[in-house]
């Protein structure tokens, strides 16, 4: 049997694979395939094993189809070598083809691969699941879901944003919402004559939303001590679901609070005094 060389692989030749098919008889098929269909039937009842074995797992659904499409690909590829080398085929110079083609698509595709390998982190690693409130580097939003070249966040104002899983993997990751709970944090900058103690009652009284915990109990008081201004605190916590809701009603409250006992925000400004 002839054979051509291809990267220092010996693979057979067109004349050689005409005669090998030539070569075939009856025999020679039966067996492989008997094989093929037995093989096929072992497959399907190795993926459905792997099916509850993956049910039954810690790992996220999401990551379900990228493992089953991984070990799919494995038991067929194994079954055809399997088969080829009952036929006769050197599944030597066949293993060789395919790595090839496997060299050249991966060079191909090499970003895409670094994004699957990055999602397959996210799922192994579990940073989050879809439905958590998270910081992706600068970006902010609930997962919608964990591809497998993409996470997908949902903004406060519905926006779709699509991180790459290579970025996503590797950037520092902020989940506000493993923890069940979220601190509420307003800050307000006043002039001097405002009465402190006046103020942190009053940003007290805020902070008895509907949605504040109990447990730990609001905090008020001077953050820092500027130039022209003091900067009060107001913290309080809420669930998770209630964030965003109680921090917007806290705003408005803080607004309207200040109006009531007579206190206005300050601004940069600069004062100047002549003496005659």
């Amino acid at each position: 049997m002839s054979f051509c060389t291809i990267s220092g692989e010996a693979l057979p030749s067109t004349e050689s694979v005409k005669s090998f098919f030539d070569s075939l008889t009856l025999s020679k098929i039966l067996p492989p395939v008997m094989i093929l269909l037995v093989g096929l039937i072992i497959v399907k009842f190795l993926l459905r094993f792997f099916d509850k074995a993956l049910s039954r797992s810690k790992l996220q659904k999401t990551a379900h189809a990228m493992v089953r499409a991984s070990m799919r690909i494995l038991l067929y590829t194994i079954l055809i070598l399997i088969v080829a080398s009952k036929l006769g085929v050197d599944v030597s110079s066949l293993v060789a083809i395919l790595s090839i083609i496997s060299l050249a698509l991966s060079l191909a595709v090499q970003g895409a691969l670094t994004n699957i390998i990055g999602g397959i982190t996210l799922l192994t690693t579990n940073p989050f699941v879809v439905g958590d409130y998270v910081q992706i580097g600068t970006t902010g939003g609930t997962v919608q879901e964990v591809g497998l070249n993409y996470t997908k966040l949902m903004t406060p104002d519905s926006k779709i944003i699509s991180i790459p899983n290579s970025i996503a993997s590797a950037a520092e990751i902020t989940n506000f919402s493993s923890a069940g709970t979220r601190r509420v944090e307003v800050s307000i900058a006043l002039s001097y004559e405002a009465d402190p103690e006046t103020v942190i009652s009053a940003l007290l009284q805020v902070a008895q939303d509907p949605a504040t915990l109990k447990d730990p109990a609001p905090f008020a008081g001077i953050e820092t001590y500027g130039d022209t201004k003091i900067t009060y605190v107001l913290r309080f916590w809420t669930t998770t679901d209630d964030y965003w809701p109680a921090y917007y009603r806290a705003n408005e409250a803080v607004a309207m609070t200040l109006k009531r006992i007579g206190t206005n925000l300050t601004h940069p400004h600069i004062s100047i005094r002549m003496d005659k």
